[in-house]
């Protein structure tokens, strides 16, 4: 097989530090691949709104950035961007659920045009635009995800809850500050990178995808099934580790600029194309 690579990369815990700040050597090898001809993208959890800059301050240059854990695809338009793939569910079985169990929990729901309606402010989230609204008004529309943060609960408690509601008609996961992530049933970052896969016209083996979390593991499964490369952070929790095929040194060590370097280098790209 020849051509480029297509390149899936979590931000935070994998690209980012968690002050924000980019891990070792990870512009640098992101720029190389870049110039190789590689297809270097986001797949994050994160909303677009919060991924934006990333993708500005890195350079990157693919059409396509996957956004709230699959459930947004964006495609770049001339200078801007559009919505490109938005998956929506009823959020208000869930919602019903999960406030039986956490009343006192702090909710936000990401309608399909990217507005954010949520009870309480949370530091962590990126609501620009947003609108805080009463428990009842989130279930009004159609959403692309609930994110639910309760203080005093952490992973475990999650992972109980989630079971002890039946949330299978809905997929999940648990973010790195340990708040809940609701997306529409199948779609994870590896649904979403699928489709930019296929609209690309990209081979199924030249994949690499990266990330430390659990809203990571579909995008392994979905990259090894293809013959392609997972690569879990060595901070990752064990349960992430055993779903890549591949284990990298932690963040903070740049491990991700470790994994990249893996790849061909560009006139090894270029010979082949």
């Amino acid at each position: 097989m020849t051509g480029p690579w297509l390149v899936g990369l979590d931000v935070d815990g994998t690209i980012l530090l968690q002050d924000e700040t980019m891990s070792p050597g990870v512009p640098e090898a992101i720029a190389r691949l870049r110039d190789g001809g590689h297809v270097v993208t986001i797949a994050t959890g994160r909303s677009w709104m919060a991924t934006r800059r990333y993708v500005e301050e890195l350079g990157l240059t693919a059409d396509y950035v996957v956004c709230s854990n699959g459930a947004v695809t964006m495609r770049r338009s001339g200078d801007d961007w559009e919505r490109w793939n938005v998956e929506t569910f009823d959020p208000t079985p869930v919602l019903g659920l999960l406030r039986e169990r956490l009343p006192e929990a702090r909710y936000m729901v990401e309608l399909a045009s990217g507005q954010r309606l949520f009870t309480e402010q949370i530091d962590d989230w990126t609501l620009d635009g947003g609108r805080q609204v009463d428990f009842d008004e989130l279930g009004e529309l159609p959403v692309s995800r609930i994110v639910v943060v309760s203080p005093g609960h952490d992973e475990d408690d999650f992972h109980r809850l989630v079971a002890d509601a039946g949330l299978n008609e809905v997929s999940y996961a648990i973010g790195w500050t340990a708040w809940l992530d609701i997306a529409p049933q199948g779609v994870d970052k590896g649904t979403a990178l699928e489709q930019v896969r296929t609209e690309l016209g990209l081979d199924e083996g030249r994949i690499l995808v990266a990330g430390d979390g659990r809203n990571d593991i579909g995008m392994f499964g979905w990259a090894r099934a293809l013959g392609g490369r997972a690569v879990a952070m060595g901070q990752a929790p064990d349960v992430v580790k055993e779903a890549a095929g591949e284990v990298t040194a932690d963040v903070a060590d740049g491990g991700l600029a470790r994994a990249l370097d893996t790849l061909p280098a560009p006139a090894q790209v270029s010979a082949g194309e």
